[in-house]
């Protein structure tokens, strides 16, 4: 395991480039009504990241197997009021992205006229491959800005954990101000809500 606060990580803190020419930029709001009148519908792979309609990566098998045995393993100590999702919206400030997994607050029947939101959250996960430099800037400001409390990054590529934690907004951006990065010999300690849960071997979230 090895652990690092922002440095040169905070080089990855620059704002998206936009596009030069006018372009629309949407809310939440906006985004929920063109769901609501049809616009856009389920088989429209696309997030609001920042405003921005941003299209979804296809998901390989690896992928797949990476996001259900992660559900897996965080379901299995979930405490009482706390319930694994998997790949459903939650709605943030200027933003409604699909995280691979998230560890919700209360019940699914709890969120039957909205997504949830950031303060109903404890941990969110994102298997990264072919998105993995998003889920690393994007992403993690989305979440960090937020005040997610921790955000896990399953890296495909390099077979490691990345786990952010600790949260703050800088006159720089937002960012996460600690990182630790998990071999699959390690293992990682989940907490959720104000306690911690247990202990998960890292190996077993990876295929």
């Amino acid at each position: 395991m090895s652990v690092s606060t922002k440095t040169d990580r905070q080089i990855k803190s620059q704002p998206l480039a936009v596009p030069t020419e006018p372009v629309w930029r949407l809310t939440v709001e906006q985004y929920h009504q063109m769901i609501r009148s049809g616009i856009l519908s389920d088989d429209d792979a696309i997030e609001l990241l920042s405003g921005w309609l941003i299209p979804k990566m296809p998901k390989n098998p690896q992928h797949r197997a990476a996001t259900k045995l992660t559900r897996n393993a965080l379901e299995a100590i979930s405490p009482d009021g706390w319930y694994v999702d998997s790949q459903e919206p939650i709605t943030l400030d200027d933003s409604e992205p699909e995280p691979d997994i998230a560890i919700v607050r209360g019940d699914t029947r709890d969120y039957l006229d909205r997504h949830p939101g950031a303060r109903d959250l404890s941990l969110v996960v994102e298997v990264a491959d072919s998105t993995r430099e998003r889920d690393r800037t994007l992403k993690q400001r989305l979440y960090g800005r937020a005040g997610i409390p921790v955000y896990w990054i399953v890296n495909l590529v390099e077979r490691q954990l990345e786990v952010y934690s600790q949260p703050v907004e800088l006159p720089s951006g937002p960012l996460y101000q600690q990182r630790q990065d998990y071999s699959l010999s390690d293992a990682v300690e989940v907490a959720i809500g104000d306690r911690t849960a247990g202990s998960l071997r890292v190996r077993d979230l990876f295929p």
